[in-house]
């Protein structure tokens, strides 16, 4: 009985016994686990002090002048004050190099560095590993799988598919305008490039522009693009386990949800098609197949096909990235021509002699709008729609003024900077943004000098001056299907409306994986009386 008794006590004194210990091992880990990041930071100083940058804060980084003054505004800053790249602070143990000069680009791109690892982290729940994210052989093995997918065979009967696609928007816009003429483009563009992305890539039949459920996938799109980008600024939401825990890991994880479910109906729907009778052998029979053609039919070097895994990631990064991309990039060209009336009356000429009544836009075509075709790469010059991408060194590597960098650091190239770098892209009239206040910098950013001379015929400039389809061996596969996209949008818009931007509400560039803007892309339109020839 005693005994009995005596057991609840030895048992608390066994565990008041233990709780010191667990205390120590826990303040042993923490000062181990300070010493490490104390150490790293250390490590990061040493390596990085050949690269000037503004006074950082020892927790927090740069956060508050990038928050203050606005990302690409303080950004544009840098540019001026620091040649060729700068260090941006994250926080006190992440850091990486902000490059921005095209010979530090092509240095960079002309070597095999992986992505950054810890984007690759965040971004494969969403999209998987697929060409994106694939490293080293598995990804040359896929490139060199899809690239008949772009063949010019393949791209010439996409025009008129995109053709039917922009028509179906501009019918739309014809309807809203005509109860108000501002509107906000963006959400209609992505509509549109989902739309064309789904039959010229994957065989969908109807339109993605009246379906609900794909507006609920270009709104995940949208989430995730953010979700991203503000999980990679904050320290507190690195490590998976805590992520999944707060309200963002959830919304993200919802997202990927409702972004999956859209690729996986898309999947499924070709399936079902190819097991109809004599439908396999039809598109077997094919000379050259479509993308998502091309992952059902694909059998790798060792002969077996492609897991259901690798064949969704595939599916996910390019629904991802042959619309939000394209979609970014009409959207912002649309606006600076808006802002830009000389210019967009001279390629409206331009368009209205080639297509006359504007019927029909054909391939052939693609090639006969020079200065439309200058304007749009201008307009991509001020707003590249990927405007930075990332990489970890994998060796160390020298640049060609004698600065060096070890591996493992992590490389910010800045499309956006090089872009608007004064010493590539010389600009006496250039805006000055420093000082102002958020909605002046965004109104100076729109006015800047948007000179289509710079890409005439026969002018020069540095192989890696211009990236908007980034550059070397991993360059955009589809940039080819993109810029036919972009002429097509852009041509068939100018034949049917007047644009001019909307005063009240200018875009505010925001760098969301791709180039967004906080507050839409808001144009006022004016339907042209002698554009009705433009439908079929």
């Amino acid at each position: 009985m005693s005994v009995s008794a005596l057991s609840p006590s030895r048992a608390l004194g066994g565990v008041s016994g233990l709780l010191p210990v667990v205390l120590l091992l826990g303040l042993v880990l923490v000062l181990l686990k300070a010493a490490q990041l104390y150490l790293h930071r250390q490590w990061l100083l040493k390596a990085l002090h050949h690269f000037p940058s503004p006074p950082s804060h020892w927790f927090y980084g740069h956060k508050r002048e990038f928050q203050e003054e606005g990302e690409l505004p303080h950004l544009l800053k840098r540019v001026e004050k620091y040649p060729r790249a700068c260090v941006r602070w994250l926080w006190g143990t992440r850091a990486f190099v902000l490059v921005y000069d095209p010979d530090y680009m092509k240095m960079v791109l002309g070597r095999s560095d992986p992505k950054s690892p810890i984007t690759h982290r965040f971004v494969k729940p969403w999209i998987g590993t697929g060409l994106l994210l694939l490293e080293g052989q598995t990804w040359f093995q896929h490139r060199r799988m899809l690239t008949p997918a772009f063949h010019y065979d393949i791209l010439k009967p996409y025009v008129g598919i995109m053709a039917d696609s922009v028509r179906v928007m501009l019918d739309k816009w014809e309807e809203l305008v005509s109860q108000d003429s501002h509107l906000e483009i963006f959400g209609h563009v992505s509509s549109m490039t989902l739309d064309t992305i789904m039959k010229c890539a994957f065989s969908h039949q109807g339109s993605v522009q009246t379906d609900r459920n794909s507006q609920s996938y270009i709104q995940a799109i949208r989430d995730l693009s953010h979700l991203v980008v503000s999980r990679l600024r904050n320290a507190l939401h690195q490590n998976d386990l805590i992520y999944r825990l707060t309200p963002e890991g959830r919304w993200n994880h919802r997202a990927c949800q409702l972004a999956h479910q859209h690729t996986d109906a898309v999947i499924k729907e070709r399936k079902a098609h190819l097991q109809k009778e004599g439908e396999l052998e039809k598109v077997r029979s094919r000379r050259h197949l479509d993308f998502l053609d091309i992952l059902l039919f694909a059998r790798m070097e060792n002969g077996s096909s492609l897991s259901d895994e690798d064949l969704r990631a595939e599916v996910d990064t390019f629904m991802f990235e042959g619309h939000d991309t394209t979609a970014s990039g009409i959207s912002w060209i649309l606006y600076a021509l808006a802002s830009h009336p000389g210019h967009q009356q001279r390629c409206r000429e331009e368009i209205q002699s080639l297509l006359a009544d504007g019927a029909s836009i054909t391939w052939d075509h693609l090639d006969q709008m020079p200065y439309t075709t200058m304007c749009i790469k201008e307009a991509m010059r001020l707003y590249p729609p990927v405007p930075v991408i990332g990489r970890e060194l994998s060796k160390p590597i020298t640049f060609p003024d004698g600065r060096s960098l070890p591996a493992g650091i992590l490389l910010s190239l800045s499309i956006y900077g090089l872009h608007h770098n004064p010493k590539v892209w010389p600009n006496p009239e250039c805006i000055h943004v420093r000082g102002l206040t958020p909605n002046v910098q965004a109104l100076a950013l729109s006015l800047q000098v948007f000179d289509p001379t710079r890409f005439a015929p026969g002018s020069t400039r540095h192989s890696h001056a211009f990236l908007p389809f980034s550059g070397g061996s991993r360059n955009c596969i589809g940039k080819q299907f993109a810029m036919n996209e972009l002429k097509v949008a852009v041509a068939l818009t100018l034949l049917r409306f007047e644009l001019s931007p909307d005063p009240a509400r200018v875009p505010v560039p925001m760098p969301v994986v791709v180039l967004r803007s906080t507050n839409g892309i808001h144009l006022q339109l004016r339907k042209l009386s002698d554009s009705g020839g433009d439908k079929d």
